[in-house]
């Protein structure tokens, strides 16, 4: 016994020092990880009740439609500013750039025209003016790349700071994309509207202030929050690692060591309340919304792109992350990283090693699990509370590491000493093979080594659609594999019973494909048609998943024929009998199509030269995909047999069409398109009419009619 608790010493001290190394030396290898655990706590606490003095003003696809194109006319917006005001709103702050001038303005078309403007009226007055006489707070925004002479605008309040260590901490900005000045003069303040998110794409801190030019400029929330607490002073306190806090009159706000305020989000896109800004406009909406209220005017229009992502939602209304901040500081409940927080982490890590190492590995196996299990939930609710009833941001990977690395190792060193886990180990690692290579096994017993060689096969992929937001909705992970047994089952049926060979489970993907091991006639069509019925049996399934699981699935399909190398692949003690090569990375870049096409089969122009039989087939598209240099044409199969007349008019009408479209003709081939999803609503027709405006205004020279996708 003696000799065990030597290797458990040893293991308590390799996991301790080796972690706190990790967590030391190499944060940001760690860091996505430790976020995204984080994100989920959230997706676990679920949505909490929004402050009320927050209101939002929504330039939404409605307002634009009965309000005309984005920009609007000046004078609109200057309506609407005025109209708020009337209403009593506390504070106005816009998550928008008048950065030109309104070039629909009356005067300024005049002088354009060198006519007589002077009793026409000039849109940028008008709004400059209402600025000037209602509590609005400008907004602009900070270039990181970019330098530029612009000046930032002037701040009336003063910005201290406080025992500043050696070097910079807050954002550094290069430059600056103002409001007009005629605009920017006439508001009383203004805050920048940057929005910065992590190496991920999501945001999850907000910067408090940027440094510009040697001044320190607020942002667009804590600017109106300022102002609401009157407070003309602020104080940007520094500690031995960089920023503690920023004081606002007698108020600390916590950040981390760069300044940045970390959200306490408090849920998905429109938690907050909105106001279409057309109702504002008209004066359609209850004065008692607004009264008093903080108000930020922004965008969810798509078109408009102003679209975010936060561990609470993947699309959200830049707006609304202002909304979030000037709520966090108006309920003091942001989360923050403390300067202590680093010795807290350590010690939880090297706590949690000596806890799992010397006392759970006293219990038997059939307790241990449990043991662990409860206390892995502890540690999981305890960085929950910290979370969100102290407002603390503790690593959380680590100590997660820490237990559940001790526990491999406990389990080690146990089966060392006490059990025969190395024949179990064997068991459950032993080589795998399908039922068609069996077969082929027994038929050719010389070929033991299944030694590689290359075939013509087709190659298919299916991936579920939206399997992140299933596996968050189902949430137990009985319930998820339970879904993804049942829905597999399906798919391998369909495989097997045209001849198919299953390859593997990828997550929530299959893998399958034809004429390897075994030759396999027609293997192109026995693809497309495996695909075909399983497209068909959607629905059916749905019936099932949808009234056990309360939801519906889809999936897309990609398929292409090349040449690959079969065979067993791996090394000594662990291979499997696969495929590989360039058709097969082709095939998988082929189901990740279907989800811009909107469509859920789409093959290449190499499977399509070897169908035999009759399908309805449409040209998608001439696609690069990741990867590849060469173009390849891609194809949606819509059903097998015989297209009926209507939709044969409906393809020659969209071949003539994509061949104008090749040809750069692109004005033609605009109205062609526009006709056609007009008549029959489909996405492919909508996504070819936008592509062609867009390379109308661009002005492509040179266009091969070859489109090229830089992600997977």
């Amino acid at each position: 016994m003696k000799s065990k608790y030597k290797i458990l010493t040893l293991l308590f001290l390799l996991i301790s020092i080796s972690l706190s190394s990790a967590y030391l030396f190499l944060p940001e290898h760690f860091q996505s990880l430790d976020s995204r655990v984080r994100d989920f706590y959230f997706k676990f606490r679920g949505p909490q009740k929004t402050d009320d003095s927050v209101v939002i003003v929504d330039i939404d696809e409605r307002s634009i439609k009965e309000l005309g194109q984005w920009p609007w006319e000046r004078d609109k917006f200057a309506k609407i500013l005025q109209n708020l005001t009337d209403m009593g709103a506390g504070v106005i702050g816009l998550d928008i750039v008048f950065s030109e001038a309104d070039k629909t303005s009356p005067k300024k078309m005049a002088k354009e025209w060198n006519i007589d403007g002077s009793s026409l009226p000039d849109y940028d007055l008008i709004l400059s003016n209402t600025i000037s006489k209602t509590p609005t707070i400008l907004g602009y925004v900070f270039d990181f790349d970019a330098k530029n002479e612009n000046e930032a605008p002037q701040i009336p309040a003063t910005f201290v700071e406080k025992h500043k260590i050696h070097g910079e901490f807050l954002p550094q900005a290069k430059g600056a994309l103002t409001n007009l000045n005629i605009i920017q003069s006439a508001g009383y303040s203004s805050g920048y509207m940057n929005n910065i998110p992590d190496d991920s794409g999501i945001i999850r801190s907000v910067p408090m202030l940027i440094s510009y030019d040697m001044e320190i400029y607020p942002s667009l929330a804590f600017e109106m929050y300022r102002l609401s607490l009157e407070a003309n002073k602020i104080t940007v306190n520094y500690g031995k690692a960089g920023v503690d806090d920023v004081a606002v009159g007698d108020e600390h706000i916590k950040s981390d060591r760069f300044g940045r305020l970390y959200l306490n989000f408090r849920g998905p896109f429109k938690s907050y309340r909105y106001v279409s800004a057309v109702d504002v406009f008209n004066n359609a909406v209850d004065k008692s919304l607004i009264d008093g209220k903080y108000v930020l005017i922004g965008t969810s229009a798509y078109g408009l792109m102003d679209l975010r992502s936060t561990p609470m939602d993947s699309v959200i209304a830049g707006v609304e992350i202002h909304a979030n901040m000037l709520d966090n500081l108006i309920r003091k409940d942001m989360l923050y990283k403390p300067s202590w927080g680093e010795v807290v982490d350590i010690f939880f890590i090297v706590l949690i090693a000596f806890v799992v190492v010397f006392i759970f590995s006293r219990f038997s196996l059939s307790v241990l699990i449990p043991v662990y299990l409860g206390a892995f939930s502890s540690l999981f609710f305890l960085n929950y509370y910290i979370l969100f009833s102290e407002y603390v941001i503790l690593n959380a990977i680590f100590p997660m590491l820490s237990m559940t690395l001790s526990l491999v190792g406990v389990l080690g060193v146990n089966y060392m000493f006490e059990t025969r886990q190395k024949e179990l180990i064997k068991g459950s690692f032993s080589k795998k093979v399908s039922k068609q290579v069996m077969d082929d096994l027994l038929q050719h017993p010389e070929s033991t080594n299944l030694s590689s060689r290359e075939v013509n096969a087709t190659v298919y992929f299916s991936d579920i659609r939206g399997f992140t937001t299933i596996s968050e909705t189902l949430k137990s992970p009985r319930l998820i594999i339970e879904f993804l047994n049942f829905y597999m089952n399906a798919m391998v049926e369909s495989v097997e019973k045209n001849n198919g060979t299953i390859d593997k489970f990828i997550g929530d993907a299959v893998m399958a494909y034809w004429n390897a091991p075994i030759e396999v006639d027609n293997h192109a069509d026995k693809a497309v048609l495996t695909a075909l019925e399983q497209i068909a049996k959607r629905d059916e399934l749905n019936v099932t998943i949808n009234k056990k699981y309360g939801f519906d699935v889809d999936y897309g399909v990609g398929i292409n024929t090349g040449d690959v190398v079969v065979g067993e692949i791996g090394s000594e003690g662990r291979s499997d009998y696969t495929i590989i090569g360039d058709a097969v990375n082709l095939a998988s870049r082929l189901e990740g199509l279907c989800k811009p096409y909107k469509v859920r089969l789409v093959i290449s122009e190499f499977t399509k030269e070897r169908l035999t039989r009759d399908y309805v087939i449409q040209l998608l598209d001439v696609v690069k995909v990741k990867g590849k240099t060469e173009p390849v044409k891609i194809y949606e199969v819509l059903s097998s047999g015989v297209a009926a007349p209507e939709k044969l008019m409906e393809l020659e009408t969209y071949e003539k069409a994509h061949t104008l479209y090749v040809n750069g003709e692109f004005e033609a081939a605009k109205r062609m398109f526009e006709e056609l999803f007009s008549t029959y609503e489909k996405y492919l027709y909508q996504l070819y009419f936008e592509r062609c405006s867009h390379l109308m205004e661009q002005k492509i020279e040179g266009f091969d009619g070859v489109f090229e996708f830089v992600t997977k």
